[in-house]
């Protein structure tokens, strides 16, 4: 009996042994399953759980894999694509035509998560809807930043971030550096947008034939706010700093300004090629404008159904004393907030806008980086000064933060701010 029972305690204890090394490899092989069937970088491509992009690779996989346009995506590292261009990559969406059964739009949410996204390079010379995203429909675009895209088409709808984007929205999107050439409806941001914008910009050059604007092309049923361009734009025919041009009943644009070059032949504005349809509502434009027919400082032209109200452009700087539409001011007249901000006059939100009298244009309270004391004109050497007067003050009370050199809110003025103002240098002095 007892030769028995030592027998059965050494089989349990081989069981036992031999269980746990079954169940440890099982563990290991469920953790290389699941590392192996992951998509992109992790995540499952739902609202809570996005897909994650944390590299070039992954950011390709979307075009590849038309079963995930209707996912949700978060940028989570900088990514640089000079890997890639018009032979290994490809464009999120398709567009095959109104009503086209072969419409692939993308439907779902990208979250850039302010991420630098660069050197997006593509050249075709195909039918275009050429941008990161060929067609977004529905879906939402967010805090994308795109550095120095280079995208050149002879067809339409050609932007930086997307050629179509249709009943979707796009918000806090940003393009420096851009170099966008295509025919029809080329922008820098977006090519054609029949949809919602909000606090995007642009910088750069952009080029094309008709409806040309440094960042919008071609605006149709858009609400587009707070948002600016600074790009230099070339083309043709409705060619605007801004949008080449606004052609909706419901369209507006809202709360914005363009600060770039416009040059073209008919239909040239600093500000909005023509306004056929729609309404502009408090903006500016500073650019110089150059034309031949229907030239004007903010808008080339204003059909009967387009309107231009409480918006100003820049009679000296654009070389333009007339336009067709707005009222047109002198440079010291636009440095003062008086023009924008006057019950009489532009009745604009100073709680949006913010303004240094005398020195320079207003900018969006939003632009402002952290530091910049004097002006909104960057963080420089005066406003180091400004701050080095404030250095090792404690005590600063909630009404003026040592004169706004508190910068992370503390209670005194240290290395932590001092660290926050490095990070910000020179940010906002283009």
């Amino acid at each position: 009996m007892a030769s028995i029972r030592r027998l059965h305690l050494h089989r349990s204890a081989v069981w036992q042994r031999n269980g746990r090394h079954i169940l440890a490899c099982a563990i290991v092989l469920t953790i290389l399953c699941s590392a192996a069937s992951a998509k992109y970088g992790g995540g499952s491509g739902t609202a809570d759980d996005p897909y994650q992009l944390h590299t070039a690779e992954h950011l390709a996989m979307i075009g590849q894999t038309p079963a995930d346009w209707g996912k949700d995506f978060i940028v989570i590292a900088d990514i640089d694509l000079a890997g890639y261009d018009q032979t290994n990559f490809h464009l999120i969406g398709n567009y095959a035509g109104a009503g086209h059964s072969d419409n692939e739009p993308y439907t779902g949410t990208f979250d850039g998560n302010d991420k630098t996204i660069s050197n997006f390079s593509y050249r075709e010379a195909g039918d275009g809807y050429v941008g990161l995203f060929r067609y977004v429909q529905i879906g939402k675009i967010k805090n994308v930043r795109l550095h120095n895209p280079r995208v050149t088409s002879s067809g339409l709808r050609i932007g930086s971030l997307a050629g179509y984007v249709d009943g979707a929205s796009v918000s806090d999107c940003q393009v420096t550096g851009a170099s966008i050439s295509g025919d029809t409806r080329v922008g820098g941001l977006v090519g054609e947008l029949e949809g919602g914008m909000t606090q995007c910009s642009s910088r750069g050059r952009v080029s094309g034939v008709r409806y040309v604007g440094g960042l919008v092309g071609y605006a149709g049923n858009a609400n587009v706010m707070r948002c600016y361009s600074k790009a230099t734009v070339q083309g043709d025919e409705q060619v605007g700093g801004f949008a080449g041009g606004l052609a909706h009943e419901h369209g507006v644009i809202n709360s914005c300004y363009a600060t770039g070059d416009a040059n073209g032949n008919m239909y040239v504005g600093g500000l909005v090629g023509s306004v056929i349809n729609g309404r502009v509502y408090k903006c500016y434009c500073a650019g110089a404008v150059t034309g031949s027919q229907q030239v004007g400082g903010m808008t080339g032209g204003t059909w009967a159904l387009g309107e231009v109200i409480k918006s100003f452009w820049d009679i000296e700087t654009s070389r333009q004393a007339t336009s067709g539409g707005g009222t047109g001011k002198t440079t010291a007249e636009m440095y003062q907030g008086e023009t924008y901000f006057g019950f009489n006059q532009g009745g604009w939100d100073s709680g949006l806008w913010f303004i240094c009298e005398g020195i320079n244009y207003p900018v969006f309270r939003w632009q402002v980086p952290v530091g910049d004391f004097r002006c909104p004109d960057g963080v420089e050497l005066i406003d180091f000064a400004l701050f080095a007067r404030e250095w090792r003050r404690r005590n600063c009370n909630l009404v003026d933060f040592c004169n706004g050199a508190d910068f992370d809110g503390s209670g005194a003025v240290g290395f932590p701010d001092l660290a926050i103002l490095a990070a910000n240098w020179l940010v906002g002095t283009d």
